[in-house]
C-alpha cells in the first residue's frame, strides 16, 4: 500500500475550500472516500481503510473539519448540506488520478459522514454536482440517523440514484429508536427500497465500531429523535468486527468486477 497526502478543491463550493486527505492506494482500479463523523478523522477510518486495502480496495480518506477551523463535536457546520463539496470533490479528484476508474469509486461514512453516504445517492443531490451521468458506484453508511430523513427539511431521502447502498447501525443507538433503519426502508417507493439492504447489530449504540477511542458519553440536540440528550458511544468488537467485513465485501461486490 502507497500513502499519499493530499489537497484538492471542494467541489462547487461557495468560498474557496482546499479539502485535506488521507489516500491510500493498492492494486486494482477501485477506490472508496471515507467521511468521517463529528468528532472528526479517528480510529474509524484508519481500520476500514485498511481492511479494504487487505481486500483490493483503495481509500481516500478525508478531513472536513481542518480546513474550516473547527474541532468537532457540535463545533461542526450547521447542515450536513455544507460539506456536500468535500466528498463530491474527493470523487472529483479520484477522477483525476489515472489509477482510478470514475464509475468504480464508492462512498463510506459514519454518522456525519453516513448522513452524507445517505444524501449523495439521492438524484437531486447527485446532479447538483456530478454531470454527465457520474455518480458514486456504492454507498456505505454507518448509523446515519435514521429518523432525520423525509421529516426534516433538506434531508429528503427519494428518488435514489440507484447505486447499491449498505446500511449499518446498532439497535442501542440513542439517536434512534431500535427499529429507525426498518421504518425508514419500509416508508420508501418500492423502487428505491430495492437499492438498500439494512444490517442492525442488537445492543450496539452509535459509533460501536471505534477501535482505539474509550466508551464515552456525548449530548446532542439531534439524539433521541430530535429531542436532545445524552448518546452513548461504546466500542463493540464484535459488532466492529462484522461491520467492517460487511462494509468490505459490499464494496467488493459493487466495484470490483
Amino acid at each position: 500500500m502507497r500513502v499519499e497526502s493530499v489537497e484538492f478543491p471542494g467541489e462547487g463550493a461557495v468560498s474557496p475550500l482546499r479539502v485535506p486527505g488521507t489516500l491510500r492506494i493498492v492494486a486494482g482500479r477501485a477506490a472508496v472516500v471515507i467521511a468521517h463523523g463529528s468528532s472528526g478523522p479517528d480510529s474509524r477510518g484508519r481500520a476500514y481503510a485498511e481492511a479494504l486495502a487487505a481486500a483490493g480496495l483503495s481509500s481516500l480518506e478525508i478531513d472536513m473539519w481542518t480546513p474550516r477551523g473547527l474541532t468537532g463535536g457540535l463545533d461542526r457546520p450547521k447542515n450536513v448540506a455544507d460539506t456536500f463539496p468535500d466528498v463530491f470533490g474527493a470523487f472529483r479528484y479520484l477522477t483525476t488520478r489515472p489509477e482510478f476508474d470514475a464509475l468504480r469509486i464508492g462512498l463510506l461514512g459514519f454518522s456525519w459522514g453516513g448522513v452524507l453516504a445517505m444524501l449523495t445517492a439521492t438524484r437531486a443531490v447527485s446532479r447538483r454536482y456530478l454531470r454527465n451521468g457520474e455518480r458514486f458506484a456504492a454507498h456505505a453508511p454507518l448509523y446515519p440517523v435514521c429518523w432525520l430523513y423525509n421529516r426534516v427539511p433538506g434531508y429528503e431521502f427519494r428518488d435514489l440514484t440507484g447505486a447499491p447502498i449498505l446500511l449499518q447501525c446498532g439497535a442501542a443507538d440513542d439517536y434512534d429508536a431500535p427499529d429507525a433503519a426498518h421504518t425508514l426502508v419500509q416508508a420508501l417507493h418500492p423502487s428505491d427500497r430495492a437499492s438498500l439492504s439494512v444490517i442492525v447489530y442488537p445492543q450496539a449504540t452509535h459509533a460501536f465500531d471505534q477501535v482505539d477511542e474509550p466508551a464515552r458519553i456525548v449530548s446532542d440536540p439531534l439524539s433521541h429523535q430530535g429531542q436532545g440528550g445524552e448518546v452513548a458511544f461504546t466500542p463493540n468488537r464484535e459488532a466492529g468486527d462484522a461491520a467492517r467485513a460487511e462494509t468490505v465485501a459490499f464494496f467488493r461486490r459493487a466495484l470490483i468486477p
